[in-house]
């Protein structure tokens, strides 16, 4: 265990060089903060930090950087989440609020998440998996064709062609809405196979094929495997960055490309705590100089979704994360009144 001391001075560096961007050397420490001792002692102190592997120095000069242990003490002992200010708040509120439909509100919330942080804002669509069927709708097309629409608790809406075995009347497609809501409307997503398998036997035999290309559809939908979709933005904040990424910022770019990788960084949905993984923790290789910032959010007590930042890992973890969870509860409450 580190002394109090100690774990003082790893504040310090970790504050400095996020600030300034430059290695931190002894002197500057003792001018800048009030530790409280000599140079000498600050000086034993971090040649004690670099021993235990919580500080380099990256050249022959005096200074010293964090390394990823040093942040990953920082974040879990040190680094409180900085709240947001009420001015902030209240813009976050205004620029979310606008938002028209579950499309707007995660490209609006990408775009804040990258403007707050400075950093690249990565955003997933709520799961059909995680959510609950708040209607389905039924449009007649043609007297053999359908549009099956699907709303989600989240605000989600997926419309799918149906294309029926024979015509199909107003009046059967209105009892079938009914009976479909009826019995699928506020139910979780994964309950929903279960409940409607003997729906086709309700109706006159003459209608049962359409009935079943119906469910049919309706449960491919709620399966499909590219339902988890992510968007992204703020790409080009990295570009400030650049000294920070050794050698060069393409892998990052090339792993940041990759929707998998994404969803593996964000982590678990259901899981709603907010998760740092720091440098070397992200186990793709090419995201090994950043750090990944991310929480889960969702309508109720239950994460439908994550969202996150990715930056470097000289970055500031207060802030970031304050603004991160700042983000992901306004989504939340945005979610449930929709």
């Amino acid at each position: 265990m580190l002394s109090e001391r100690r774990l003082q001075v790893l504040r310090a560096i970790v504050q400095d060089y996020v600030g300034t961007e430059e290695p931190v050397g002894s002197k500057a420490l003792t001018e800048r903060h009030s530790l409280g001792v000599s140079p000498a002692t600050v000086r034993n102190d971090m040649a004690a930090l670099e021993d235990e592997g919580f500080i380099a120095q990256p050249h022959t000069s005096a200074g010293r950087i964090p390394t990823d242990k040093g942040y990953r003490l920082f974040v879990d002992k040190l680094a409180g989440v900085k709240p947001m200010t009420p001015p902030e708040r209240r813009a976050i509120q205004n620029f979310l609020d606008g938002a028209v439909d579950l499309d707007d509100v995660v490209a609006r919330t990408v775009r804040l998440l990258a403007q707050l942080t400075r950093q690249v804002a990565v955003v997933q669509y709520p799961s059909l998996t995680r959510s609950t069927v708040r209607h389905v709708e039924l449009l007649s097309l043609a007297p053999a064709r359908l549009m099956l629409v699907l709303i989600t608790d989240t605000g989600r809406v997926e419309q799918r062609l149906v294309d029926c075995p024979a015509p199909f009347g107003e009046t059967s497609l209105a009892d079938l809405r009914a009976r479909l809501n009826s019995r699928v409307a506020g139910r979780r997503f994964t309950d929903v196979p279960r409940l409607v398998e003997d729906l086709p036997e309700a109706f006159d035999a003459e209608d049962r094929g359409t009935v079943s290309t119906v469910l049919s559809t309706l449960l491919e939908t709620l399966v499909e495997e590219n339902e988890e979709r992510l968007m992204i933005g703020g790409t080009a904040n990295l570009t400030r960055f650049g000294h920070d990424f050794p050698l060069t910022i393409r892998p990052v770019l090339e792993a940041l490309e990759e929707q998998v990788v994404l969803l593996k960084l964000l982590g678990e949905a259901g899981d709603s705590g907010m998760t740092v993984r720091i440098g070397h923790e992200n186990a793709y290789e090419g995201l090994n100089s950043t750090s990944v910032v991310s929480v889960g959010y969702g309508s109720g007590g239950e994460a439908v979704a994550k969202l996150g930042v990715v930056g470097p890992t000289r970055m500031d973890y207060p802030g970031t994360m304050g603004a991160v969870r700042a983000v992901a509860r306004y989504v939340g409450q945005i979610l449930a009144e929709s």
